[in-house]
């Protein structure tokens, strides 16, 4: 089978240094063929030990399990927990943000500090907090403790999902009875109704998932809030994306994860003369190279131009050129196969992280309070390991394209004002209604193995884009149109249709870029998708509709996570249209 639509990724797979027992994570696919179909399909129930129960989709064997669940609750249950898991993975994210800025307000962690005062005062006084006048300490302590508080039971609906999503949003959810009052409270009644002998009403469970979707939501959301206010909010800036971007001659270091707690300071101190200075005492005469990979990469880029070097799904590939000398990890879709990859290499893999860690790699705890000692403490591992680099494994491809990343709600909306500085979304507006835009696409999500790397979304943006869709990305989505090249004023020339060209090329020039806006916007990692929400919604709001009435869409053509179901389904209940491709676990029954 084809493995992946990236040359860079395929010259590796076929030209590594790595030896022939090397297996990746395509290999381990075939090896585990055929797959189980009842799994497949949701109809296997493991949630007691009389289990398991397969339930036949064909409806020639077994119609219910021991206790009686018929599939459609098996499935039901099923997609609760895997939302229930990605909403936990945000929820951690968030709450590991929320502590960190505790510590930071209490001047326990002196090497962080809020960047963004602006976004600080804006979410504050969107949170219904009264800014006028008070230090910034003061504003920053009070938005601190309702963050906080979403995460426990307070007793109403969540403050960042109410005070984001509009009131015909927040009505229909009142309806429906999927409100939540609490991130972690929500998690835990899907893990409740959906164990042995509790809720066995598929459309009870599922409303349950719903409501679940939306703690999902408003945790991505927070931790999007309280990055930008600590990290700086993303504007446009250009780098490069591939593993071309990894260099011979220099000591290269992967980020790789999801949270930039861990990350930003790393890509601060490898600025640092001195150390630059030990990695070409070391013999790396270009110094130090930091890298990203999947949702950590998509952070460091946006805020610091770091150079993506691929996604998830291929984070093997970048430890097969026989270059990168250390890979620190933080957690979430982390594949435990690195380390033993990093075996046949000089690869150090490094863990960070007290939830996170794996057999053979080393464990480096990251301490907030002490961050700055700590990276330079990861970062003289990686110059350390370049010295047991073996020049005959080395199989670096020239791949990479130039990326323009950035583009967050604020970033956009200003973009727009340079058009019109009075009413900066009338231009979006109007392009809408005259057909240039023909609608907005957000592609989201992961690669999967079960088609060859960024095919689905290659092929999809291209169709869209000649129909006049805007594009916009984030997660692996957005690694995935950064390095085949569709986020470039010449990818606009090239794949967008007339109208489409037409107002990013208007935009752009106004916006000083010289030609047009790329046709897909990187507006970050997979937590941020709630910016894309923020965009929508100030559409909506102005025109006085529902967001259900925009022409906007949600698409993750390659999911793989727990994480990807949770934000397919708040985008559901946000009103959109979504597609999910590969959650099969539904497929059996007929809701």
């Amino acid at each position: 089978m084809k493995r992946s639509t990236d040359k860079a990724v395929t010259h590796v797979l076929n030209n590594h240094k790595g030896g022939k027992q090397l297996q990746t994570v395509w290999d381990r696919y075939e090896a585990q063929q055929p797959q189980c179909g009842f799994g497949e399909l949701g109809v296997c129930c493991r949630h007691c030990m009389q289990g398991p129960c397969r339930i036949d989709p064909f409806g020639e064997g077994p119609d219910r399990g021991i206790c009686g669940a018929t599939a459609d609750t098996i499935v039901a249950r099923g997609l609760a927990r895997a939302i229930a898991g990605g909403t936990a993975s945000h929820s951690g994210h968030a709450l590991h943000v929320a502590h960190v800025f505790k510590k930071i307000l209490a001047g326990k962690a002196p090497d962080y500090a809020i960047q963004d005062e602006v976004k600080l005062k804006a979410v504050a006084v969107r949170s219904g907090i009264d800014v006028e006048g008070r230090p910034v300490i003061d504003v920053a302590r009070e938005l601190l403790d309702k963050a906080l508080s979403e995460f426990g039971d307070k007793g109403e609906p969540l403050t960042w999902a109410a005070s984001t999503l509009p009131l015909g949003r927040i009505k229909v959810c009142s309806e429906l009875g999927i409100v939540p009052t609490s991130i972690d409270g929500t998690i835990a009644e899907v893990m409740h109704r959906t164990t042995y002998g509790v809720d066995a009403d598929p459309i009870n469970i599922l409303l349950g998932a719903l409501k679940c979707a939306v703690a999902d939501y408003t945790a991505c959301h927070i931790a999007t809030d309280l990055s930008d206010i600590l990290f700086g909010t993303p504007q446009p800036v250009v780098s490069k994306a591939n593993l071309g971007v990894l260099r011979e001659e220099a000591v290269n270091i992967a980020l790789h994860g999801h949270n930039p707690l861990l990350s930003d300071i790393i890509a601060q101190v490898a600025s640092e003369p001195k150390l630059i200075a030990e990695a070409k005492i070391a013999g790396a005469t270009e110094g130090l190279n930091v890298v990203g990979i999947c949702c950590t990469g998509n952070e460091v880029l946006m805020r610091h131009g770091i150079p993506l070097a691929t996604s998830s799904i291929s984070q093997e590939v970048a430890i097969m050129t026989g270059v990168l000398d250390a890979m620190v990890v933080d957690y979430q879709c982390i594949m435990p196969a690195i380390a033993t990859v990093a075996e046949c290499f000089h690869t150090k893999v490094i863990t960070t992280m007290a939830i996170a860690k794996m057999p053979g790699a080393e464990h480096m705890a990251f301490n907030e309070e002490n961050a700055v000692e700590c990276a330079r403490a990861i970062v003289r591992q990686g110059i350390e390991r370049f010295t047991y680099r073996n020049p005959d494994k080395v199989c670096i491809p020239q791949e990479s394209s130039t990326a323009i990343a950035g583009f967050s709600a604020e970033a956009i909306i200003g973009a727009l004002a340079k058009v019109n500085a009075d009413d900066p979304l009338k231009p979006l507006i109007d392009n809408i209604v005259a057909g240039n835009i023909r609608g907005i696409c957000l592609f989201a999500g992961c690669n999967t193995v079960k088609v060859p790397q960024d095919h689905n979304y290659v092929e999809m943006v291209k169709k869209l884009l000649a129909e006049n869709v805007l594009i916009l990305a984030t997660g692996c989505a957005s690694s995935a149109y950064a390095r085949h090249g569709f986020m470039t004023s010449e990818a606009t020339k090239e794949y967008a249709g007339e109208g489409l060209t037409a107002v990013l090329t208007a935009i752009g020039e106004a916006a000083g870029l010289g030609g047009p806006l790329p046709p897909v916007l990187h507006m970050g990692s997979c937590v941020d998708n709630p910016r894309a929400v923020d965009v929508a919604v100030a559409v909506a709001n102005k025109l006085g509709v529902d967001l259900s009435q925009l022409p906007v869409v949600a698409s993750a053509p390659e999911a793989v996570t727990e994480k990807a179901v949770a934000i397919g389904t708040w985008a559901v209940v946000g009103g959109f249209p979504t597609h999910l491709a590969w959650y099969r676990q539904c497929w059996a029954v007929s809701w």
